[in-house]
Formats: structure tokens, sequence, C-alpha cells
């Protein structure tokens, strides 16, 4: 391949890959065609990209990106998946895929520039809270206390609440109420 015909190629994988700061690699060697279409169909829907990578143009793409953390593990055939929220939803998705077509080895991953080797870190990557995910959490957190603080401000008014309604009803009934003491 000449030179200027590589450099087109890191021109492309630098403009694809603008702006992505994670995902995950495979090998999908000895993959079935229609697995493989069946896989890219369902990833496409859920905004997932597949993008098959020649190793040392996209070393040399990665540089100075987030992505260059996965520079260890650009070895053979690799495909780099990307996309979604974040590379947590990709890990996701791909782990359901893998269960289902045994040809899928899950390499590596990348998330903000922080390396997860092989499947199992691939695996620890899944499961990571998603950008939402973590917001949620962050906000019931900030919430727990002030609702504490209500529920029991709230509380002893609740009960003089009841004590009064019980009164009411017995008057309502011409019942007598006795004087507790």
């Amino acid at each position: 391949m000449s030179k200027p015909v590589k450099n087109m190629i890191i021109e492309e994988y630098r403009r694809r890959f603008d702006g992505v700061t994670g995902g995950v690699l495979v090998h999908i060697r000895g993959m079935e065609a229609l697995d493989n279409n069946a896989m890219r169909n369902e990833l496409r829907k859920k905004a997932i990209q597949v993008t098959l990578l020649k190793n040392t143009l996209a070393k040399k793409a990665f540089a100075g990106t987030p992505l260059e953390a996965l520079n260890p593990s650009l070895v053979g055939p690799s495909a780099f998946v990307y996309g979604a929220e974040s590379a947590v939803d990709v890990a996701r998705e791909l782990i359901t895929w893998a269960k289902k077509v045994e040809q899928i080895q899950l390499q590596a991953a990348s998330l903000d520039g922080i390396y997860f080797e092989g499947a199992a870190g691939v695996k620890v990557l899944s499961s990571y809270p998603t950008r939402e995910e973590a917001q949620a959490k962050v906000v019931t957190l900030l919430l727990s206390p002030h609702r504490n603080v209500v529920g029991c401000a709230a509380s002893p008014g609740s009960k003089l609440l009841g004590i009064v309604k019980t009164i009411q009803e017995k008057l309502e009934n011409g019942e007598a109420i006795a004087q507790v003491g």
C-alpha cells in the first residue's frame, strides 16, 4: 500500500473517531456472515458502529487521543466497536452477543483513556454505570437526607392530624370524649 493511501486511511480514522472516547476491540474472524450481519444490524439500531481496522494505521490515528490506550491490543484482525451513549453500553451489548455467537472474541476496551484488558476487562467495563445511571444515583443520594428530614418533620404532624380526626369522628357520632391523663 502506498504512503499516500496509508495517510488517507489514517486521516479517515481520525475523522471517523474524532470525539470518540471509548469503545471495545473485538476479533470476529470465523464468524458466520449471517451472524455478522445480524449483529451489525442490531448494533446499528442502538447507534453502535463496527469498523474493521488496519492495526498499524489505527495506532497512528489513535495517537494523542483517549483511544491510544487500546494500542497494546491492536494485534491480529481487529474490529473497533463504538457509539451509543458510552462505551459501557457498547460493552454490555457485545457481552450479550458474545454469549450468542462463540466466534466473537472480546479483546480489550477503553473508556476515557482507561484500558480494560481482555474479555474480563470488557465485563468489568460493562458493570460500570452509564452516565444516566450515575447521575440518577447521585440525585438519589442528594435527595435522600432531604426526604428523611421532611418525613421526620411531617410525622408528628400526621399523628396529631390522626388524633384530631378521631376526636372529630367521635363528636359527630355523639360519643363523649374522655380526658386522657
